[in-house]
């Protein structure tokens, strides 16, 4: 707990250029590592060692905790329970759908109502006067399968964010479990829930036991509730963030896990367990799905082809009056990686 600042600029790489008009207008530093599926570093750019605020890429651990506390969680709903969403109407339809089933309403949930990123959902609500809702909170599925586990088990559901309930005990256990490694700093989150520090490899670490979970090929973590996770996941990629969210496109196109959080963090991981977490240490997460899909492509972890043409779709262009004058491109320390 002596750390309680991330990496410094000193110590991270340049991961991304903003070219606009044939100008250089930002650079994007960070740090990134890629493992190969037997743990091992393959690649590592900057610091990998020095804890980060995993953020949302903490979701899928985090619902692994539900389902371990006895949620039963189905189909749809587990990929909520991991999700980052957009708000839009299906994703508000399996949240209260969830909290149906625990006999809860969308005002038991602690999560701060807010508009949807959805603008189908967005404009439905204005004009139905409903305004922000709890439900169109990107964590709102989390929440809910936090509530119902406290149903399940009898734990207070008033106090289910606090660091010492059981719940968030389970969590914590999990984590360190997946990551192998102790949670260096505990903070609270955007949506209020506790939100840990750890490592980049760390974070790679436990992104490859979760996607090889499915086929058994992480020991004792490769069980039952840890396959579900991975495999509703890339059964309801929509669910995970949106029909055409970045995440979620990745999972359909390339059958990878993928899982983005706040403050320009990722994480990937193959089914045979290469992995790959990224840290953009300004916070902008605009560059992080090139850097994180070219770093498993220069590994050999994935198909260069298959990567080459899902960038097109994931890759944001740099527009001026409506039209591309720039791009963005990889940094000096991921081109060397192509050499």
């Amino acid at each position: 707990m002596a750390n309680h600042s991330t990496f410094t600029a000193d110590d991270a790489a340049e991961l991304a250029v903003i070219e606009r008009s044939g100008f250089v207008e930002s650079r994007h530093v960070g740090s990134a590592v890629v493992l190969a599926g037997d743990g091992t570093v393959v690649t590592a750019l900057g610091d990998i060692r020095t804890p980060v605020f995993a953020r949302s890429t903490l979701k899928p651990f985090q619902a692994l905790a539900s389902l371990r506390s006895g949620v039963p969680l189905r189909g749809a709903q587990v990929a909520l329970a991991c999700a980052s969403h957009l708000g839009s109407l299906d994703h508000m339809d399996v949240v209260e759908g969830m909290l149906k089933a625990a006999g809860l309403r969308e005002s038991d949930l602690q999560c701060p109502a807010d508009w949807p990123q959805d603008e189908e959902a967005r404009a439905w609500l204005v004009r139905t006067e409903i305004g922000k809702r709890r439900l169109a909170s990107n964590c709102s599925g989390k929440h809910a399968a936090y509530l119902w586990a406290c149903v399940v088990n009898g734990w207070d559901r008033h106090s289910y964010l606090e660091p010492n309930h059981p719940l968030q005990q389970r969590v914590r256990q999990t984590v360190e479990e997946y990551t192998e490694e102790k949670i260096a700093h505990l903070g609270i989150d955007g949506c209020g829930a506790p939100v840990a520090a750890v490592s980049l490899v760390g974070l790679a670490r436990a992104y490859s036991h979760l996607a090889k979970a499915p086929g058994g090929g992480s020991g004792q973590m490769g069980d039952a509730r840890a396959a579900t996770v991975a495999t509703s996941m890339l059964d309801y990629p929509w669910a995970v963030q949106g029909h055409s969210g970045d995440n979620t496109v990745v999972m359909d196109k390339l059958g990878l896990l993928a899982k983005g959080g706040a403050e320009g963090v990722l994480v990937l991981a193959t089914p045979q367990g290469a992995s790959v977490a990224v840290k953009v240490l300004d916070g902008n997460r605009r560059a992080t799905m090139l850097v994180a899909l070219t770093m498993l492509a220069a590994a050999d972890a994935v198909d260069v082809p298959d990567v080459a043409r899902v960038l097109e779709d994931v890759v944001e262009p740099i527009l001026g009056g409506g039209r591309p004058v720039g791009r963005i491109r990889l940094g000096r320390a991921v081109s060397a990686l192509l050499d």
